[in-house]
């Protein structure tokens, strides 16, 4: 067996080390072990070609976050606060209740990339959170802050992670049914993803009902000062 290949983890261990860019340190492992294993270099560069046009669909994502960064430079955290700061019947936990559900019936009908950290929860979300928590604590510090925050993100992938095994094409409800396949047991997709409708239901409630207690918390925490 030929181990010389191996040295593309050397490099890149190495590359990460020295603290290089990530992309040229990838690049030159590939470039690596593939002379190592003796392919020339023709050879090398359409294989390179060929795992890069398969996996750029994934890379889309990417698109997204110069989007992102515009709308932030306009201002667009800032408007979305003073909007819900706006809404004095909307708190905390009311917002953050309906995002949850609205990230679950998407994920139920296959709608996961609606909504997201990088897309939703940092620009819309959390600044949207962090006003609606000054409601409930208008001396919000930075540890309540970040909490909020941290709470957002967790409420989007709740969400997510239980409604999606709704969907009857995701890919673990497919590898649920391909398991008990191999073990002999047949079950049908639409079955796996109607049993995780209680699921989804009991982790909808739990969360739920910690963001309320977070929120309660944020309001014994705004009382006066001994």
């Amino acid at each position: 067996m030929n181990y010389w290949p191996l040295l593309g983890v050397a490099s890149v261990v190495a590359g990460f080390a020295l603290r290089l860019n990530p992309m040229l340190v990838v690049v030159a492992a590939g470039f690596v072990s593939g002379f190592a294993a003796g392919l020339p270099l023709p050879d090398l560069l359409a294989l390179l070609g060929k795992a890069f046009v398969s996996t750029r669909a994934p890379l889309l994502i990417v698109l997204t976050l110069p989007v992102v960064g515009l709308l932030e430079h306009a201002g667009l955290r800032e408007h979305a606060q003073r909007w819900i700061a706006g809404l004095y019947y909307m708190s905390l936990s009311l917002l953050l209740i309906y995002y949850m559900a609205l990230r679950q019936i998407l994920g139920a009908l296959g709608l996961t990339s609606i909504g997201g950290h990088a897309q939703t929860v940092r620009p819309l979300i959390a600044p949207m959170a962090e006003a609606s928590a000054r409601k409930a604590a208008p001396e919000l510090d930075d540890a309540q802050r970040e909490r909020t925050r941290a709470l957002a993100a967790a409420t989007d992938n709740v969400g997510l992670f239980f409604g999606e095994d709704i969907f009857i094409a995701f890919g673990a409800v497919l590898l649920i049914q391909t398991f008990y396949a191999s073990n002999g047991i047949q079950l049908e997709a639409l079955s796996i993803a109607l049993w995780a409708i209680p699921t989804a239901i009991a982790a909808f409630v739990i969360h739920a009902v910690r963001i309320v207690v977070f929120q309660y918390g944020l309001t014994r925490g705004a009382g006066p000062k001994p």
